[in-house]
């Protein structure tokens, strides 16, 4: 009689993103807070810390300086403008988290999300969107933290955005007052992929 091993699953890059306002950051605050077994990336930016932002926690915030020498190195996955302000995902942060079996969380943006597929094909990726356009549009003017120029440009962004739901895996409408169900169904959805037979393997 054989004997039957079931393989350990490899470890997932899970990508987090949707257009602004649809609310992927209070799903990944959410995710830390109920203790969820992942490595939740911290992203590099250029852009000014907000008064209720951490450094090293929200964001690591640097110079334009620092960030073109993490460029000249190659020790991003992904970066973009975005909004006049580089962000970018720092290679060692899944490396290091991958090499110890955990599985990585990032929250960004569309265009990351979609930069992050073509370096790696087997990442896993979730748009969270919320109802409708006008729905969208509404929850950016109640947020209150953009100049009206800014405004204008992130509504414009968020509606394109919305038409790059191809490129994902999954979609999950955040509904207001319902944020711990949206945070259940990702994690229903990573704890799946665990189960498939054939797993995903992402190498960096």
């Amino acid at each position: 009689m054989s004997e039957f091993n079931l393989r350990k699953p490899n470890p997932l890059l899970i990508v987090i993103s949707g257009p602004s306002g649809v609310g992927k950051d209070s799903v990944v605050q959410r995710m830390k807070e109920r203790e969820f077994p992942f490595h939740f990336v911290v992203t590099a930016t250029t852009r000014e810390k907000r008064p209720s932002e951490v450094n090293g926690r929200d964001y690591f915030f640097l110079s334009k300086d620092d960030f073109a020498q993490m460029i000249e190195a190659n020790e991003l996955i992904e970066y973009a403008i975005v909004y006049g302000d580089y962000k970018g995902i720092p290679k060692a942060q899944v490396r290091d988290a991958f090499a110890s079996g955990q599985d990585v969380v990032m929250r960004i943006d569309v265009q990351g999300a979609e930069t992050v597929r073509k370096l790696a094909p087997e990442a896993l990726l979730i748009f969270i969107t919320c109802e409708n356009e006008e729905e969208l549009e509404d929850r950016l003017r109640k947020r209150k933290t953009e100049s009206a120029d800014s405004l204008s440009l992130r509504i414009a962004t968020a509606r394109k955005e919305l038409q790059r739901l191809e490129a994902f895996d999954y979609v999950i409408v955040n509904q207001d007052f319902h944020l711990d169900d949206t945070v259940e169904k990702v994690r229903a959805i990573i704890a799946a992929e665990h189960l498939k037979v054939h797993h995903r393997k992402v190498t960096l």
